[in-house]
């Protein structure tokens, strides 16, 4: 069997690569995501990978013709790609999801594909008012099938986009009877790969790391009838596969057999399994406050959704596909904790991890932490002061990781300015690129035996944000201009990386270093250079005309 999956670099379309590769049925795999990961490292090694953005930034027309060249040949789609930040940008989020869908489901018609799957979740379901009773008088609620209503709830949303997308599948099906759409409706979903995406996307890092390990907290403050469901994504993965071996239809609730109360909670989250329920309305308020304050990126639709929508009762899931979760959601939650307290991540756009050393290096497929140790493992890095002078190194070096400092902040901007054009795949992986070559580079410093000179990069963090206040014409509004200045100024740094790279090539053997770990960054930042080269012809030809536009407009 041939399957398509589109999204398939997140928390999710990771895990489904995981479970595909480990199915013999399932013979070729076709990843599709608007930013392509390192496709040396598993499981995406096993691939045909193609970047296709389904809305963000693209035609109805341009889209559907891409996915449909791409699903040529399958036996299956699975759909798992999803938009959930920025949240204050709903037409941009609604764009991607909804009309995201349509456009796939569209593209499945049209190559010929039998079967579609898509991710729901448990988000799509309309409020329990049994969910009130558990508040009012301590009745647990009872499980949901999948008949439950399912209109979404309306201040979340990620649940208002859900029950659209369902809209789109239900015209879908009545147009296209003979395909069989497949809706996953998953709980909570964790991995310790998951962990620092979770984090960007939810939690923010004003929160500290450490206070999110298991057993970090004292007492845990909860909002009273809080109960959660959730699962290990490796088993929802599982659920995907058999929905596409068995070819069945419908929609199914997936979960793990355990449902997380304020006790389950306490006794993982805190040392002495002590717990504090406080009225649901100071909860919403506290995140309400935090989220407007900048302190978290998630908005209070979040608080709704987890005290609104029913428990799900996974028979269906059981019976119709075999299949049932390996891992507890409690054990899925813990994983997830310990990848926080630890940064964790994987090597794809989605989940690079937080933790520095653990990021990917594409020019030789290492993380980090390998540092001088990079390459064929065979070094012994050192300074010979007879022939080199380890001051002018350490300065030189030190110089290029206070620029290395400013070009992540700049490149980290205008990934996150610019996710409404074209362009945004490209500084997509110019993100995680310049970013772990700035691991490193940090790395390779400290193995030679070197000083980072701390304040300099100090410094350069300040220095960046300062010129985030340059005058571009514009002060609230974003300016069209500014994506032609700032890809100007990153040329510049990236020319300048380049140079620090070649140096490295040449002293490599008298640094006891490989040669060819330079070689390939120096590569890999040559293409760099061609990316920034696209993203300034793009820029150029539409910053400064009043008949163009740089952001994405659905005219």
């Amino acid at each position: 069997m041939r399957i398509a999956v589109v999204g398939a670099t997140g928390n999710t379309g990771t895990a489904v690569l995981r479970a595909l590769h480990r199915h013999p049925e399932i013979t070729e795999v076709a990843g599709i995501a608007r930013r392509l990961p390192d496709t040396e490292i598993e499981p995406y090694d096993r691939c045909e990978w193609r970047s296709i953005d389904i809305a963000a930034a693209s035609t109805e027309a341009d889209a559907v013709q891409s996915l449909t060249d791409a699903f040529r040949g399958c036996d299956a789609v699975i759909h798992l790609a999803w938009m959930i930040q920025p949240n204050d940008r709903r037409e941009l989020l609604e764009r991607v999801n909804v009309e995201g869908t349509r456009r796939v489901a569209r593209a499945v018609a049209e190559a010929g594909v039998e079967h579609l799957v898509v991710a729901s979740s448990v988000g799509v379901y309309s409020p329990d008012e049994a969910r009130d009773a558990l508040r009012k008088d301590g009745t647990e609620p009872p499980l949901r099938d999948e008949e439950f209503p399912n209109q979404g709830i309306d201040s979340s949303h990620y649940s208002v986009d859900k029950a659209s997308q369902e809209e789109v599948l239900d015209d879908f099906e009545a147009l296209h009877p003979g395909v069989t759409v497949t809706r996953m409706r998953p709980a909570l979903l964790f991995q310790g790969d998951a962990a620092s995406s979770i984090q960007r996307y939810f939690i923010g890092k004003a929160v500290p790391s450490r206070l999110l390990a298991p057993g970090s907290m004292l007492s845990l403050p909860l909002p009273s009838g809080l109960r959660i469901q959730a699962l290990h994504t490796d088993d929802v993965a599982e659920a995907y596969v058999a929905a596409v071996l068995a070819k069945k239809g419908g929609a199914f609730n997936v979960a793990a057999d355990d449902i997380l109360g304020p006790q389950e909670l306490a006794d993982i989250l805190t040392s002495t399994g002590k717990y504090m329920e406080m009225p649901p309305a100071i909860v919403r308020a506290a995140v309400v406050t935090a989220h407007r304050s900048g302190v978290i990126p998630a908005d209070a639709g979040w608080i709704d959704m987890a005290m609104q929508v029913p428990l799900m009762d996974t028979t269906k899931a059981r019976t119709e596909l075999k299949w049932s979760p390996k891992r507890t959601a409690a054990d899925a939650l813990r994983e997830l904790l310990e990848g926080l307290a630890e940064g964790r991540g994987h090597a794809s756009p989605v989940l690079r991890p937080d933790a520095q050393d653990d990021r990917n290096v594409n020019a030789f497929h290492q993380p980090a932490s390998e540092g001088a140790f990079a390459g064929d493992g065979d070094v012994d890095p050192h300074v010979p002061p007879e022939k080199m002078s380890a001051d002018l190194l350490e300065l030189y070096l030190s110089d290029h990781l206070t620029g290395a400092t400013a070009g992540v902040g700049r490149i980290t901007r205008m990934a996150n300015d610019f996710v409404d054009t074209p362009m945004f795949g490209r500084l997509g992986q110019l993100v995680d690129e310049i970013s772990a070559e700035r691991a490193f580079l940090i790395q390779l410093i400290d193995d030679l035996g070197l000083d980072r000179k701390p304040y300099r990069q100090a410094v350069a963090w300040v220095g960046e944000r300062v010129g985030r206040l340059k005058s571009n014409g514009k002060i609230v509004e974003r300016s069209p201009m500014t994506m032609l200045l700032e890809t100007e100024l990153m040329r510049g740094a990236v020319m300048g990386k380049l140079g620090m790279w070649q140096m490295l090539e040449v002293q490599a053997p008298t640094l006891g270093l490989d040669p060819k770990v330079f070689t390939d960054l120096i590569e890999m930042t040559e293409n760099q250079v061609k990316l920034l080269d696209e993203i300034h012809a793009y820029a150029s030809a539409r910053a400064l005309r009043a008949d163009k536009d740089i952001y994405w407009t659905d005219n």
